[in-house]
């Protein structure tokens, strides 16, 4: 489990803020989407058109 999503889970747990909630799942859809992402396209800098590193 990485650092940020252990710790957002263990804030949620003792304080109950939603907040931390969100920050959780969303790094657990992020790290999700990555690991599945391998065969993607790669993401383009809009204003430059270019790849991007993630």
């Amino acid at each position: 489990m990485s650092c940020m999503r252990d710790f957002s889970w263990r804030y949620f747990e003792s304080t109950g803020e939603i907040d931390a909630y969100l920050l959780y799942k969303e790094h657990q859809t992020i790290c999700n989407s990555c690991s599945s992402s391998e065969d993607a396209e790669p993401v383009l800098n809009h204003s430059e058109g270019e790849p991007v590193a993630e």
